[in-house]
């Protein structure tokens, strides 16, 4: 139960994230469009965003925590004086290299861009490319610090402001695109993209200010120090580096399908932009929700020696990540024109570029249960401190990755490359469960079998019931915004109370556990 509060916490702060990222890209689709200035845009956001993967998030806290946790074992009741000094020195080594390395990447973004752009040969290496690019990098050093600050709330147990932190980036980012609609009705596409690349490092600023103050509140003084790498700094280094290199190797993944877009048709970039907002709709809400949450609790198991309870966290969030995630792929991949036509659909973004992003989207979900099963399946290894392991799936799903973009995009063009993402995606979760049931620490049991099979005959109903309505709304998904809302509420409205009836009815949801929470919350 205290899974899924917390899931439920970090879930919830990130679907008001999403829902703001939503109306963020809905004005963004309608004033950039599909366009040399839109793809340029995309690239200068998505560069520091892979940094940040890379550097910050996945690596950093995966190492950060365990170790954390332990600081603040040893100091027990007495405060948080271990835990503290573990922290000053982690953020005053590690805040100097990023700093470093930001200035260096906004120094080399010309030959970065090149390279990306077929060699300059793809139309995108310009002045206003490398200048959002320039602009926009900067932001990869202050999320880094955001971070540090997450870590330590994630590791207490306070996921609620770190969770939220997402809001205040989409939140600066429709205000710059407010901002370009108020001076000339969003005309100038290259102004608006110019403000667009400054509210992301003015949000960097706020969203550090944000999260500083709450652990401030939880009781931390974090200060920067003079560098010094202590033991507790290098055993954090040893357990990092695996970890970058694992998540190097998926932002490597990144880099290459920024190659491939490179080569591809003008609004590429968009394409798969817009796409991934309405996979990372569900991937964000459960699969980071849940991965986020089982890691501290799979920690403390571990260190306990309690299998039986480690075994118990992943089980569950399995079948959690599987109910919710399932009905969401099937649903965005028999619904995706629709929902693309109804979300993006209007000003500069035509039906051409919606008919490109609902096949990319229709791709995207089919890795969509992978993805967060990955992300369910990886704390398993990071909570025995074994960073090791996801780098060599990572590495084999990568070459798997990229075999695929090769056969694949010629083929399909942009909607081939994120099938290919997709595929590899399921690679790396076979791969992961493989070794862990290997190696004793985690077992599918025969009744979680069972119920992933009726969630998958409930979601492949619910699929067709999508399917056969979806036509019979077609002339209000681009019509005005409540003839939008209103079929796509009742298009997806009905699919989801086929499913979720199915489910019941079938036993694809757990009823004791919904009976033991719903006595919890009566009780209290």
């Amino acid at each position: 139960m205290n899974l899924l509060k917390s899931t439920g916490i970090i879930g919830g702060m990130t679907l008001i994230s999403r829902i703001f990222g939503f109306a963020r890209d809905m004005m963004l689709s309608r004033i950039l469009g599909a366009s040399a200035v839109g793809d340029a845009w995309q690239l200068a956001f998505q560069l520091p965003n892979i940094f940040r993967r890379l550097f910050a998030e996945g690596a950093f806290s995966a190492a950060f925590v365990p170790l954390f946790n332990r600081k603040a074992a040893e100091d027990g009741d007495d405060g948080n004086e271990a835990a503290q000094r573990f922290a000053n020195e982690t953020l005053s080594v590690f805040l100097p290299i990023l700093l470093l390395f930001s200035a260096l990447m906004i120094a080399v973004m010309p030959w970065a861009i090149w390279l990306i752009d077929d060699f300059g040969q793809g139309g995108r290496t310009n002045d206003t490319s490398i200048t959002l690019a320039r602009i926009t990098f900067p932001y990869l050093g202050l999320i880094s610090i955001m971070t540090l600050f997450a870590a330590i709330l994630n590791s207490i147990s306070k996921f609620a402001a770190a969770a939220f932190a997402p809001v205040l980036l989409n939140l600066c980012m429709i205000a710059a695109l407010l901002t370009a609609i108020f001076l000339d009705g969003g005309a100038d596409t290259e102004r608006a993209a110019m403000l667009l690349a400054w509210s992301v490092s003015i949000a960097g600023v706020v969203q550090m200010i944000w999260l500083w103050y709450w652990a401030r509140k939880a009781g931390f003084r974090i200060t920067i120090q003079r560098p010094r790498f202590t033991a507790d700094v290098r055993e954090l280094g040893v357990l990092i580096l695996p970890a970058v290199f694992g998540a190097g190797i998926y932002q490597i993944s990144r880099f290459i399908d920024l190659f491939f877009l490179g080569r591809l048709q003008e609004g590429s970039f968009v394409f798969l932009a817009l796409a991934d907002r309405l996979n990372q709709l569900p991937l964000g809400i459960i699969g980071i929700a849940l991965g986020t949450a089982i890691l501290p609790a799979l920690s403390r198991f571990i260190a306990q020696k309690d299998s039986g309870g480690a075994q118990r966290v992943q089980s569950n969030a399995i079948e959690l990540g599987l109910l919710l995630t399932v009905p969401a792929a099937v649903g965005l991949f028999c619904a995706a024109q629709p929902l693309v036509s109804a979300f993006y659909f209007g000003g500069k973004f035509g039906m051409d570029a919606v008919t490109n992003t609902a096949s990319v989207v229709a791709m995207l979900v089919i890795g969509l249960p992978a993805y967060v099963l990955v992300k369910v399946l990886t704390p398993g290894f990071f909570a025995r401190k074994d960073t090791k392991t996801p780098v060599y799936t990572a590495a084999a799903s990568l070459v798997i990755n990229i075999v695929l973009n090769l056969s694949l995009i010629p083929i399909m063009g942009v909607a081939g490359l994120a099938l290919a993402g997709a595929l590899a995606a399921w690679a790396n979760c076979v791969m992961l469960y493989a070794i862990l049931h290997k190696r004793g620490h985690f077992t599918v049991e025969p009744d979680l079998f069972v119920r992933i099979g009726r969630i998958m005959i409930s979601a492949t109903a619910m699929g067709g019931v999508i399917y056969g309505l979806a036509p019979f709304g077609q002339s209000y998904y681009n019509a005005g915004a409540f003839a939008r809302i209103v079929s796509i509420v009742a298009l997806v409205g009905t699919g989801a109370l086929v499913y979720f009836a199915l489910a019941w009815f079938t036993g694809a949801i757990d009823r004791s556990k919904i009976t033991m929470l719903t006595r919890k919350q009566t009780s209290q």
